[in-house]
C-alpha cells in the first residue's frame, strides 16, 4: 500500500495582523495589504455605533468572488466573520464599471414590493466558511507525489447581505473586488468600509467620471420613530440617532 503524506497548504499564510491571506487572489497582495492596513486607524475614528473603538471583521474578495483576506480587530462578534465575507461578495457581485452598489444601497429594493425582492436567496453563503479557522484547513493528502486526494474549502464563499457594510473596490472605473466589514450596527459598518476604501484610494469617483456614488442613503426617520420603507429608493433605515454619513 502506498504511503499517505501530509503537505502544508500552498496559497495562504497567517500574518501577525490576524489576517488569512490567499495568494491565488487576483488583487495584487500590496493592494490587499493596503486596504486591510486602514482598519486599525479607521476603527478609532468617530464612526457612530455601539463601540469605541469599533470591533470589526474585515474581508476582501476579488472579482471572481474568491477570498483574498480575512482579518479582525478587537473582540469582534464571531458571527460577524461570515457576514463580512458575504458583504464583500455582495458588493462585488452587483457592481460594475458603470454603477457601484454598496450593500447599504440594496436594503430598500430588496424589501417586499421592491424590484430586487428575493435577491437575498440568489447566491447562498457556503456554510463551509462559517467556523473560524475554516479558511486554513492545514494540509492535503497525496497517495503519491503530486496526486491530490484531499480537498479544501471552495474558493468562492458566496453570500448575499442587503444592509450596510459592503463596498466594491475599484482601480479607476474597473471593479477589482469587494470589501466587507461587520462588527457593529450596519450603519457603522458601512462608514468603516467606506472610509477604509477611501483611504486606500480604491473608490469609483463620481466627481471625475460622472457615475454614481454608492454612499449610504438613510430613510429620514430616526429611532425611536419607526422608518417608512420605500422600496423604490436605494436606501436603508437609520440604526441609531447617532449615525453619520462618511
Amino acid at each position: 500500500m502506498k504511503a499517505i503524506f501530509l503537505l502544508p497548504l500552498a496559497g495562504f499564510f497567517v500574518s501577525p495582523a490576524n489576517a488569512t491571506e490567499f495568494n491565488n487572489c487576483s488583487i495584487p497582495a500590496p493592494i490587499v495589504a493596503k486596504i486591510q492596513a486602514q482598519l486599525s486607524s479607521v476603527v478609532n475614528m468617530s464612526n457612530g455605533g455601539l463601540f469605541t473603538p469599533n470591533r470589526m471583521w474585515s474581508a476582501i474578495v476579488d472579482r471572481k468572488g474568491e477570498i483574498c483576506s480575512v482579518t479582525s480587530i478587537g473582540d469582534a462578534w464571531p458571527g460577524s466573520r461570515a457576514i463580512a465575507i458575504a458583504k464583500a461578495s455582495t458588493a462585488n457581485d452587483f457592481s460594475n464599471s458603470a454603477f457601484a452598489l454598496s450593500t447599504a444601497n440594496l436594503y430598500g429594493p430588496t424589501q417586499p414590493g421592491g424590484s430586487l425582492y428575493g435577491l437575498n436567496n440568489s447566491n447562498p453563503f457556503d456554510p463551509t466558511y462559517l467556523a473560524q479557522g475554516s479558511l486554513t484547513l492545514g494540509s492535503i493528502q497525496t497517495a503519491s507525489a503530486g496526486a491530490l486526494i484531499g480537498a479544501f474549502a471552495p474558493k468562492v464563499p458566496g453570500g448575499i447581505v442587503t444592509f450596510g457594510g459592503g463596498v466594491p473596490l475599484y482601480q479607476g472605473t474597473t471593479v477589482i473586488g469587494g470589501l466587507g466589514v461587520s462588527g457593529d450596527t450596519s450603519c457603522t459598518d458601512h462608514v468603516i468600509a467606506y472610509r477604509m476604501r477611501a483611504s486606500a484610494n480604491l473608490k469609483l469617483d463620481p466627481v471625475s467620471n460622472g457615475l454614481n456614488s454608492d454612499n449610504i442613503v438613510y430613510y429620514p426617520q430616526v429611532p425611536p420613530t419607526p422608518p417608512v420603507i420605500d422600496p423604490t429608493k436605494f436606501a436603508q433605515p437609520h440604526c441609531t440617532p447617532h449615525d453619520i454619513t462618511p
